[in-house]
């Protein structure tokens, strides 16, 4: 058996019931087989960047896993498939969005997966949640590095 590895996961939407598509996204992720959801973040509400469309509800989850980092990221895809999560173009207003953070200490850079997660450290949405669940992993510098950034906790 693999050893359980701490992953981070970052959740947002902006269309449709915004609230309840994330809040049961976090329900999804712990009925992932090989996923424990250890801890789960406040939502926010926070403006679209580089997008258009209604504000997004956002949050930040800890997960324990013995999943691989990729088996993971297609979980992840699935839930959003089944949120029905589409692509039309980058950034698009979206149903769901699932981002892995973090997995573990690892570095991962395929063209699949980059974790951790090529922006975080650019998002208030993501690194204030992060801070909330995981204050560790988020120092005072990254957190006042996107303090401009406005940001509701809900």
């Amino acid at each position: 058996m693999r050893a359980a590895v701490t992953a981070f996961v970052a959740l947002g939407a902006n269309l449709g019931d915004p609230q309840a598509g994330v809040t049961g996204a976090m329900e999804c992720l712990a009925a992932i087989d090989g996923v424990r959801l250890i801890r789960r973040s406040a939502l926010y509400r926070t403006a679209p960047i580089d997008s258009s469309g209604p504000d997004y509800i956002n949050a930040v989850v800890e997960l324990e896993t013995i999943l691989t980092a990729s088996d993971l990221l297609a979980e992840l895809q699935r839930i959003e498939q089944d949120a029905g999560r589409t692509r039309p173009y980058r950034n698009a207003p979206r149903s769901l969005d699932l981002d892995l953070l973090l997995f573990g200490d690892a570095r991962i850079d395929s063209a699949t997966l980059t974790v951790p997660h090529p922006r975080m450290l650019e998002r208030a949405f993501v690194l204030v949640p992060l801070a909330e669940i995981a204050p560790h992993r988020v120092s005072s510098s990254q957190l006042a590095a996107v303090g401009g950034q406005p940001i509701t906790r809900i």
